[in-house]
């Protein structure tokens, strides 16, 4: 077992509130490590930190970014294997989730090292005789990043290189139930020889970032996670009109029309539903099929779902692993047995041992069962029957969230009039509802937030876009 230590002013420093607590490996339910929490003075110190390092930082030429990151990149590389690593004893992640992950994150900060040229501003032209006008875009200063548990390396990775990208400083209050892997991060980055107090991570509670998005040395604050929190990071952040991104949660459909080859659907389904054991926001936790193929799919489904592996994360084989803990397994038991209550059928799983819930499949789901609108993230999906393509549409659409969807049809016309009707930030044809790529706007609407992750639109977000001016000659003033 080992500890781990604050990362602050590029220095590993224990606590100064003095706390340290047990990391759990979820799989086993023993601890992994001891990881120090932050208090108001750590708080303090790597906010001073960041802030003292962001005028360098901001003032850096482009290529000193990008060679950084594609240092980092190639650090990460040789180390993929001891990330995956902890992403399994930590996260509970499988060992096929665990090096997608890692490797993901190689090609997100070779991405972001291409948006440190790619800050763009642009000459317009003015009414005024002799003014040449343009756009500049500058750092924001200090950013601060709140992240999640189910992909702990990946999402952290993506707010940090790309704000390092735009000549920001950075402060990672990482999930308490994951902080050793963005611990992980922050020693990758100083490997590369980041400058210090460039990046900060600060493990600790709600107190840490509730500090975080009150200061004002902080200009935006960019969040992953529940819908709740994020609710409430936007009314914190609005007190003193901070920035802020939030990726919240979400309940995707997939809308299976009749005409789908529905061998490819199932496996499309039951990827988009189990993979992490459904702990992913953009899971397509709702699988609306036209009436035509809906008993045959149910049946399919429920055969494919028997094949896949329950067990040890570790096991190259395994598919499901455990939950994050056994307490979210309740939370998952809750919604099936709401449902079951309520007339739904269930077609395989429903129970669970210690944080490993069996994948499982409810059918018969009516707008009164808590699943039908509330996220399980949990391996359980609900599956639909929907008359035709206008009322899969209308069940969709039933829904506060909207972040990804999904559409599997041959039909090119219906594919294109769904996707422009669908109520969400993202939609995929002939997929499932899990899709992310470095440099695509990833985001939702209505419960499932605001703002776009990646590329240029991350660029957008932490940069302050400035108005300049130059008058040639002398202007003529009426008095």
């Amino acid at each position: 077992m080992h500890e781990c230590k604050l990362f602050i002013g590029g220095d590993w420093v224990a606590a100064r509130s003095g706390r340290i607590e047990d990391d759990f490996d979820p799989a086993t339910g023993k601890v992994y490590a001891r990881v120090h929490q932050a208090g108001p003075e750590d708080v303090e110190a790597a906010l001073s930190a960041a802030q003292g390092a962001a005028a360098e930082w901001g003032a850096s030429p482009p290529a000193r970014r990008e060679e950084l990151l594609i240092k980092t990149a190639d650090i990460l590389a040789a180390r993929v294997p001891e990330i995956a690593e902890v992403l399994r004893y930590e996260g509970g992640a499988t060992f096929g989730k665990s090096m997608f992950e890692s490797t993901f994150a190689i090609t997100l900060l070779r991405s972001a090292a291409g948006e440190a040229r790619r800050l763009f501003g642009e000459t317009m032209p003015s009414d005024t005789p002799g003014v040449i006008s343009m756009t500049i875009r500058r750092p924001l200063g200090v950013v601060a990043g709140i992240t999640p548990f189910n992909f702990p390396f990946l999402l952290a990775m993506k707010k940090v290189c790309l704000a390092l990208a735009a000549g920001n400083t950075f402060v990672l209050k990482p999930s308490e139930q994951t902080p050793v892997i963005c611990l992980k991060i922050a020693e990758i980055f100083e490997a590369a020889g980041l400058p210090k107090g460039v990046l900060n991570v600060i493990p600790g509670g709600a107190e840490v970032g509730d500090i975080l998005c009150r200061d004002p040395r902080v200009k935006l604050v960019t969040f992953t996670g529940s819908t709740s929190v994020g609710k409430r990071i936007a009314e914190t952040c609005a007190k003193t009109l901070k920035r802020c991104t939030l990726e919240l949660g979400g309940k995707s459909p997939m809308i299976v029309l009749k005409d789908a080859d529905i061998g490819y659907a199932v496996d499309a389904a039951a990827f988009g539903i189990f993979l992490h054991q459904g702990q992913v926001c953009m899971v397509n936790s709702r699988l609306i099929v036209e009436a035509p193929l809906y008993q045959e799919f149910c049946q399919r489904l429920a055969a494919k779902v028997a094949t896949l592996q329950v067990g040890d994360p570790h096991h190259p084989h395994t598919v499901i692993g455990p939950l994050i803990s056994e307490k979210q397994c309740g939370f998952v038991q809750k919604h099936v047995d709401d449902a079951v209550a309520k007339g739904a059928k269930l077609l395989c799983g429903g129970k669970f041992e210690g944080a490993f819930y069996q994948p499982t499949i409810l059918a018969g789901i009516t707008d009164q069962m808590e699943v039908w609108r509330e996220e399980s993230f949990g391996p359980l999906v609900s599956v639909i029957k929907a008359e035709d393509s206008e009322d899969a549409l209308r069940i969709a659409n039933d829904t506060a969230y909207g972040l990804s969807s999904a559409v599997v049809t041959n039909d090119l016309q219906k594919a294109f009039d769904l996707s422009l009707r669908l109520e969400a930030g993202m939609v995929h044809v002939n997929d499932c509802t899990i899709s992310d790529e470095p440099h695509v706007p990833f985001g939702g609407v209505k419960d499932s937030g605001f703002g776009r992750e990646g590329g240029r639109w991350s660029m957008e977000d932490m940069t302050e876009l400035k108005w300049i001016t130059i008058q040639l000659g002398q202007r003529h003033f009426p008095f």
